[in-house]
């Protein structure tokens, strides 16, 4: 049977310096997946990788069973939506953040739809709110429903919570996991706080100094 997503014997090099060596795991659709370790374990960089980013030394990925260097960037990146760290928004409204994915795809947002995604976010009313008046936590709400404008296969989440106050981290979590389950999308999630994998994820994958040394059940493996 075929995964939707694969990965399979990953490595990833930069001057001679391994980043990550022989990666591989496969994750089934609406699966909640965390890749979870230490600072500099290569968390971040497997994310790019699948995003194509960063090329792999070596490796390869596939998505639904179709070899991801045979879809074009553009695509892909719709495909696998990824939210980082921190939400770099354009000037304007939520709104227009909201129709530039579509935009670039020759589609249009109608206002229903930019109302259902708000809503969807926690956010409703804001559709007309200028960028820069968002909190942190908001501006982050506001980057999910973007990638989520682009109906995404799966929801690549690195580190989306890093950056706020536990007040807004805790607004931000709640806001995926409501998504998560209303919308059934399958979704990685990078995280080196082990409380937030325990409340987000089915399964972990445990990287170390660029190795997986760990793969299964949340708690089995986090408390080996």
């Amino acid at each position: 049977m075929t995964k939707f997503l694969q990965v399979e014997g990953l490595s990833y090099q930069v001057e001679g310096q391994k980043i990550l060596e022989d990666i591989s795991f496969a994750m089934d659709s609406g699966e909640r997946v965390a890749v979870f370790g230490p600072s500099g374990a290569g968390k971040s960089t497997l994310v790019r990788l699948i995003n194509r980013l960063d090329k792999p030394t070596s490796g390869t990925i596939t998505l639904q069973g179709e070899d991801y260097r045979q879809i074009p960037p553009r695509i892909l990146r719709r495909r696998l939506g990824l939210v980082m760290q921190q939400p770099y928004l354009f000037p304007g409204t939520v709104a227009d953040n909201l129709r530039f994915g579509p935009e670039a795809h020759g589609e249009i947002l109608s206002d229903e739809r930019i109302n259902d995604l708000l809503l969807g976010v926690d956010l409703k009313g804001f559709a007309e709110r200028e960028v820069s008046s968002l909190s942190g936590g908001e501006a982050q709400r506001v980057n999910l429903a973007r990638t989520l404008a682009n109906e995404p296969e799966v929801l690549l989440l690195d580190e989306p919570t890093s950056s706020l106050d536990d007040e807004a981290r805790d607004e931000v979590e709640s806001t995926i996991l409501s998504v998560l389950d209303a919308q059934g999308v399958t979704c990685l999630l990078v995280s080196h706080d082990r409380e937030q994998v325990q409340r987000l994820a089915h399964r972990v994958l445990f990287l170390k100094a660029g190795r997986l040394v760990g793969v299964g059940p949340v708690e089995e493996v986090l408390d080996a």
